[in-house]
């Protein structure tokens, strides 16, 4: 049992899946000699070599242009975009190659590729350093999109992701990279990529979240629990395809959702559970879905991110509007 990181989960999972299967390889800005901005690939070109672990110029669209010609060539190629605001040069081929290569020749390609994302803010950074990028990628057909929120799924999920068929937008909170710590069991049986989980039970009410956001609503829970109020938490994990099945049977059983996220209210992914719970759950509902998400703006300079970011407070000025309805 060791006690690992989130940045430490990745690298570990990142090792594996290159021990076995020796077509995987890494590509990327800085992820050889440096090991990554954030360390997150330090020490695996040291032992598998500049071959596999590849530092690229400073050109996201080239990155992604040669992972589909790797992958077309039959290798698992893991693209490392060093900040989320980077990704949109990368854009045109994810949205016109790597997604829609599969539909296009009729099943007969494959496109395994895995794209590390660090998204969120809450690091201090300059502009384009703190992007929530991922309805755009999540409203893409022929994308798979998930985000990890903890040092355990870290490590099995990036692993899955590599092994899957289809592409993967792989999301990393990167305000959690060095953030906590968590006992890993190797032996132990991960959870299927494409699911999500409940991560605190609860009676009145239900909070959803996924990456760095499953942190504030495990601690606006704790807090409300203070107050006699029983919270139930789940991390969604998977954006696309969403896992919804756990979120209608919770709220089946607490009759209030608040789905929480730091990207943009305006047609997010938190935009489209509430529609959906409110399509499938409406007669077990006991208040109207709710919000708690970053404002329809740019990411703001780094002295105003915490007025931005949701935090505890914000979380539970929500749960009281929900519960007084």
């Amino acid at each position: 049992m060791a006690k690992i990181s989130l940045g430490k989960g990745i690298n570990m999972g990142l090792r594996a899946a290159m021990e076995n299967d020796p077509k995987v390889l890494i590509m990327g800005e800085d992820i050889g000699k440096l090991g990554g901005v954030f360390r997150v690939t330090e020490g695996l070109q040291k032992d598998f070599g500049e071959d596999r672990v590849i530092d690229t110029p400073l050109a996201e669209s080239g990155i992604i242009g040669t992972a589909v010609g790797l992958a077309l060539r039959g290798y698992r190629p893991v693209c490392e975009i060093q900040f989320d605001g980077f990704v949109f040069p990368a854009y045109d081929q994810i949205i016109n190659q790597v997604a829609k290569m599969h539909y296009r020749s009729m099943g007969k390609l494959k496109m395994p590729i895995v794209i590390r994302i660090p998204f969120g803010g809450g690091i201090g950074a300059v502009e384009h350093h703190s992007e929530s990028p991922e309805a755009q990628f999540a409203h893409t057909p022929g994308l798979k999109v998930v985000a990890c929120s903890n040092p355990v799924d870290g490590y099995w999920m990036i692993q899955q992701a590599i092994a899957s068929d289809d592409p993967v937008i792989f999301l990393e909170p990167k305000r959690q990279y060095h953030a906590d710590k968590a006992d890993l069991d190797e032996s132990a049986s991960p959870q299927p990529l494409f699911t999500s989980r409940v991560v605190r039970e609860g009676a009145d009410m239900t909070l959803l979240a996924y990456g760095p956001m499953v942190k504030t609503c495990m601690a606006s829970a704790e807090a409300a629990a203070g107050d006699g109020v029983s919270i139930e938490v789940i991390d969604l994990r998977t954006l696309s395809p969403l896992d919804l099945g756990p979120v209608f049977e919770s709220v089946r059983r607490t009759g209030r959702l608040i789905a929480v996220s730091e990207a943009p209210s305006e047609s997010s992914i938190t935009s489209e559970i509430a529609a959906r719970v409110q399509q499938e759950c409406f007669y077990s509902l006991q208040a109207p879905v709710l919000r708690v998400t970053g404002f329809d703006t740019p990411y703001p300079p780094s002295r105003l991110e915490e007025h931005y970011l949701p935090d505890l407070d914000r979380v539970l000025h929500v749960v009281e509007q929900s519960l007084g309805w």
